[in-house]
């Protein structure tokens, strides 16, 4: 039998989570009171000292809370779900939606008049002191602008941390917080004081003495309020537990871990101390399995099902953290998203299976908790065991988005061409939504920023404009193009033209947070900051990359194609023609598409015939699949509409010509390589610069719901796209046009060359549940993905659930708060969505064999 099931979680786990999923998240000021007053008292520090000071006082001074039931105890916040502000990256966007977060679209947070009066007075002391502020002080206006009109957007650290690291939990474990000190202090002993970097080595070293003593005193201030509570209790076994959740605080993380439960409780403490250190989201756990492990299979005391347990509750607390954003980030990263990316799976540093039973058990607590944290992955290869596959693939069956899936074999040589050892990128764990890295060597600034391919093809469609403005350079006009080759030279400008412009950009935020905000607690759990005796900011780590993603590839593809095909090759369009219909939006008004149609509950028998007759006539034959989409579009309310009236039909005609063009997603060797051709141009572009922390810019292809948000910025397109409309997601085919299966679709996206998108690259697939169900559905599943990675995709996702789900979820979200689905390199329950994600997610082609 391959289908084995998953068991019931415990009832503390049932009680633990619907805490989580019923909380009501709410913006706290006790961090930015207490970091503020920290910068106060301490302006004639250094920077990095000023920064050990900060961690001293919260770690102090932040109030502890031990909640009921918990096994793993160590909270951010006061109240479950919840986020604290840290001003020192930014804080007038907050003070701005002090009346409006609890009330817009995309993550509403309620904020208390009291919160919002403390946040105010500690804002008092940050006009010009940010993060955000100097960054803004290096960028050039015609950067800021081209940011203003939806080409790129740094707004991820501009507005906060970093994050987007794995540190080094094994060493902690094993020789706990008291270990670094003892490190640091050797290294302070032996430092050169005739160097002429002693001085900033010196002050390095001071500073995480500083932060890990205080860290050390957080976890006691745990221990004091566990035995208070065990005081308190009147339950015999919950005193119990507490007497002996007060044990694990007083050894960890100061001394190494010597049980299981010790290592969960270490893991916690590192965890939750580098959120509160630092705002930065996508602190990923990594690879979970392979270094709690050795604790687990010690742990001869330890009962399986306590284990799990254990480990359950883990994952319950990584659904604690949460992060707010300002509006337009937050449609950005709609549903709450903190991307801990938790990976199990893979391979050894020496290239054998990396698979153990706490792989699996990892499995079972993602079946019990189903919530959308930890953002879990799997790493595949080709000596992945097939029980491995297979219970990963009744994992997706469950409907959760996860797990996502990575291919070794194209990542670890795409990691090998960016520098990095043979033994390090085996050992690459995956951060954020998809970005591959070698864990607690490297400083990736992953996610740093959102590049909008389409709106780099729009603006080289209208010679270096976007509306009225010039932008970018003049050109050429789209109708004195001759050939496509007029296209491609044009393109390539302007990509390198808006490409130099993100580097600046990016360059400005990286510059800013080693000058102001260097954090001595996270750098020194990351290789080699210690040796080198710098900060992670100021180019400590091993590895150091800068990764900014691009989305709109699909779109871009398709409509270079359709020039190249009904311009150029079939000439059953002019350029004018084209040009005519792009400005005028095919004659619908802009922001006014078919997508704007309200939703339909059902079709009718006429309707459904009148759909059959048009492919019929439209196409000389049938395919299942066409009339399948175009059924759900027009049930959507997606379907194209009568054509405009007057002079305008001509619009609509070219529409339908461009509408009907062989598209990505289907197989066709011809169309995929002008999509490949486009992401190359942006990719090989990206990576001829260098960042200030002396490493590369590398790219990535992957969205997280940005190509929802920047859809928005995008005129109409020449593959039919309205103006507007969302865009293609990651390296997925756009919406509805991969109509000839799961597995042409996944040839398709294979054929880009993801060695060369070494930031990472996206790509969902949405499939039918009945068509995964059964060992035939499994056998059928496990073998797609494995045909895929053969191919050399780097990464797979799956949503599995039926359009009608999604739907009535929309109608009726309090009946469907534990429904979460994969929006794109992260799951998110899927009723905190801003509708418009939601329908994104609703329009992507339901995929079956």
């Amino acid at each position: 039998m391959l289908e084995k099931g998953f068991n019931n979680p415990t009832e503390r786990v049932v009680r633990l989570k619907n805490m989580i999923l019923h909380a009501k998240p709410y913006v706290e000021s006790e961090r930015a009171v207490l970091a503020t007053e920290a910068y106060k008292e301490n302006e004639h520090l250094p920077a990095i000292m000023r920064r050990a000071k900060v961690v001293e006082k919260i770690f102090n001074e932040l109030p502890v809370t031990i909640r009921p039931d918990e096994l793993i105890v160590g909270a951010v916040t006061i109240n479950p779900r919840s986020t604290e502000i840290c001003p020192e990256f930014s804080y007038d966007w907050v003070e701005k939606e002090f009346e409006t977060m609890e009330h817009r679209i995309a993550d509403p947070f309620i904020i208390p008049k009291k919160t919002a009066e403390d946040l105010h007075q500690a804002f008092k002391y940050w006009p010009g002191k940010t993060t955000s502020s100097l960054a803004a002080s290096y960028m050039s206006e015609a950067t800021k602008e081209s940011m203003g009109n939806g080409v790129f957007t740094v707004g991820n650290y501009f507005y906060g941390g970093v994050g987007h690291v794995s540190v080094d939990y094994g060493k902690i474990l094993k020789i706990g917080f008291r270990g670094i000190i003892d490190e640091v202090t050797r290294a302070l002993e032996n430092l050169d004081r005739s160097a002429p970097d002693y001085i900033k080595k010196e002050q390095f070293y001071h500073a995480v003495i500083l932060s890990y003593q205080a860290a050390i005193s957080f976890a006691h201030r745990y221990a004091q309020e566990a035995t208070r509570l065990a005081r308190e209790e009147r339950d015999p076994t919950r005193q119990r537990e507490l007497e002996q959740i007060a044990k694990n605080c007083t050894r960890v993380p100061e001394y190494g871990a010597t049980t299981f439960w010790e290592a969960c409780q270490t893991f916690w403490f590192i965890q939750s101390m580098l959120q509160i250190e630092s705002s930065g989201h996508s602190i990923s756990p990594g690879r979970f399995d392979q270094y709690m492990y050795p604790y687990l299979a010690a742990d001869n005391a330890i009962s399986q099902e306590f284990a799990q347990e254990l480990v359950d509750c883990c994952w319950i607390k990584l659904n604690d953290i949460n992060k707010t954003r300002d509006e337009v980030s937050a449609q950005a990263f709609a549903g709450y998203a903190v991307f801990q990316n938790l990976c199990v799976g893979g391979q050894t540093e020496d290239g054998r299976d990396a698979t153990n039973p706490l792989t699996y058990m990892c499995m079972e607590a993602t079946a019990h908790v189903r919530l959308p944290q930890p953002s879990f992955s799997i790493r595949v290869w080709q000596g992945t065991p097939d029980e491995f596959l297979f219970r990963a693939c009744e994992l997706v069956r469950l409907g959760l988005g996860v797990p996502a899936m990575y291919n070794d074999e194209v990542i670890i040589p795409a990691l090998q061409n960016r520098g990095v050892s043979l033994r390090d990128a085996r050992d690459y764990c995956i951060i954020g939504c998809v970005e591959p890295q070698a864990p607690h060597r490297t400083e990736g600034w992953h996610d740093a920023a959102f590049f909008n391919v389409a709106k780099v093809l729009e603006i080289t469609l209208n010679n270096g404009r976007s509306g009225t403005k010039q932008l970018g350079p003049a050109t050429g006009e789209l109708t004195q193009y001759t050939s496509l080759d007029d296209f491609y030279r044009a393109f390539k400008q302007q990509m390198a033209h808006f490409v130099h412009q993100l580097v600046e950009a990016c360059n400005s935020v990286d510059i800013a947070h080693g000058e102001r905000c260097p954090l001595p607690f996270l750098s020194a759990m990351v290789d080699d900051c210690i040796g080198r005796g710098k900060s992670l900011q100021e180019g400590g780590a091993i590895y150091n990359f800068t990764g900014p993603q691009a989305f709109g590839i699909a779109d871009t593809g398709d409509s270079v194609y359709a020039i190249q095909k009904q311009v150029f090759e079939d000439r059953r369009l002019t350029l004018q023609e084209l040009k005519s219909a792009l400005d005028a939006n095919f004659g619908y008004p802009t922001g006014s598409s078919p997508q704007s149609a309200p939703a339909k509950s059902s079709l009718g028998e006429q309707e459904i015939y009148a759909i059959v007759k048009g492919i019929i006539e439209r196409d000389g034959s049938l395919d299942p699949a066409t009339i399948k989409n175009e059924v759900y579009r027009q049930l959507s309310g997606t379907s194209t509409r009568a054509a405009p009236s007057g002079t305008h039909s001509r619009f609509e005609e070219i529409r339908h010509i461009l509408e009907n063009t062989p598209c990505f997603g289907n197989d066709i060797d011809e169309v995929d390589l002008v999509a490949r051709q486009c992401a190359l141009i942006y990719c090989q572009e990206v990576e001829k610069y260098t960042n200030p922390r002396g490493g590369r810019f590398q790219a990535g292809i992957y969205p997280v719901s940005a190509n929802v948000l920047f859809g928005k910025d995008v005129s109409a397109l020449p593959d039919g796209r309205l103006a507007k409309e969302p865009l293609a997601d990651g390296v997925s085919p756009r919406q509805g046009k991969d109509t000839q299966g799961p597995t042409a679709a996944a040839n398709s996206v294979a054929k880009l060359d993801h060695f060369i998108a070494s930031n990472g690259t996206l790509y969902n697939q949405k499939f039918l549940p009945s068509s995964l169900a059964g060992e035939k559905g499994l056998h059928h599943f496990g073998g797609l993905v494995r045909n895929y990675f053969d191919k050399k995709g780097m990464h797979v996702q799956f949503n599995v659930i039926d359009r009608n789900t999604l739907l009535e979820a929309q109608k009726n979200p309090q009946q469907h708060q534990d429904l979460v689905v994969r929006v794109a390199g992260y799951s998110a329950q899927f009723v905190v969505l801003a509708k418009e994600v939601q329908d994104d997610i609703i329009s992507r082609t339901e995929q079956q064999f």
